[in-house]
Order: structure tokens, then sequence, then C-alpha cells
């Protein structure tokens, strides 16, 4: 068997190749993977909502009070031209409203709307749920030290990202 590709065994079973095994032990593949496993579970157990991650990011951002576009931006790490998209699907939705800054009018000032306050009450549980669950096969201490150590990589590694985000 060439180390580089799966081969199918007589037995039907594919045998995975020394290439692909070494995937499984890629910081960034396995965050992708489990990026994707955690999307998949929000999406299951908020699916009544039709809201995405990052638009229930957005809102839960937004308890915080009124702010401008740019430091709700960077409150959840993602960039001004995703927020904009985000904020304008939400704001047809009735979740939160959006108006020009008075001194300032290239400002775009963001708040939740009533509406949006009592989604984001109805979400809880199920977004808590999909959390979790992402985390569920850990020990509770380790789901803490879990979370822990990617608190620290992100705040080492937050310079690099393509979006600034405010860990704290």
């Amino acid at each position: 068997m060439s180390p580089t590709k799966n081969s199918v065994r007589k037995d039907g079973a594919v045998s995975v190749s020394e290439e692909t095994l070494k995937l499984s032990s890629r910081p960034g593949f396995l965050i992708r993977r489990l990026h994707q496993i955690h999307v998949a579970l929000f999406l299951e157990e908020c699916a009544e909502f039709d809201i995405t991650p990052v638009q229930y990011s957005l809102l839960t951002a937004l308890r915080a009070g009124e702010m401008d576009q740019k430091t709700l931006a960077e409150n959840i790490g993602i960039d001004h031209a995703t927020t904009t998209n985000v904020v304008k699907r939400l704001e047809v939705g009735g979740w939160l409203k959006r108006r020009t800054g008075e001194k300032d009018r290239r400002r775009r000032l963001v708040w939740l709307t009533p509406a949006g306050e009592v989604l984001l009450d109805r979400m809880h549980g199920p977004a808590q749920r999909a959390h979790d669950r992402t985390v569920s096969h850990l020990k509770p201490r380790d789901r803490e030290r879990f979370v822990a150590y990617l608190t620290e990589l992100v705040e080492a590694g937050n310079a690099f990202g393509r979006a600034p985000f405010n860990i704290r």
C-alpha cells in the first residue's frame, strides 16, 4: 500500500494511509472539524429559531447595549463586511434596529429590539445544550480546562486573525 493513498481491503474495510492519519494530529484540522460539529449541533438544537451561530453571537453581544457596528464586529471577532450583512438580515427579521450616528454620519449604531431580547431568552436553553453537547464527552473538569486552553490560544494568536477580537 502506498503511504499516501487509502485502499479497500478484501473484507471491504478501508485501510487508512499514514498521510490521512496525520490529519488527525493537526490542530487546525481538528479545530475546523470540531467547529463543523458544533455548528451542526447548534443548528439542530436551535432549528426552530432559524438563527446561525454568528447571528446568535451578534445578538448576544448586543445584550450589553447599543454599540456601533465596528465595536460589535470586534466584540465577536468578525470582519466589518460580514457584520454589515448579518446586521441587515437580523434587522429584516425584527431582532435589532440600527441608525446613523448623529455626530459621525459614517457610524452605524445597533441595538436589540424587544423581540430580539425575547428571542435570546428563548434561545438560551437550546444554545446552551449545543455548547454542552460539543464538549459532553469530556469530564466536567476537562471541559473547563479545554475552554481555558482555547481561550489561551485565541488570546495568543488574536493578532493573526483577519478580524480583531476583543476577547475580554
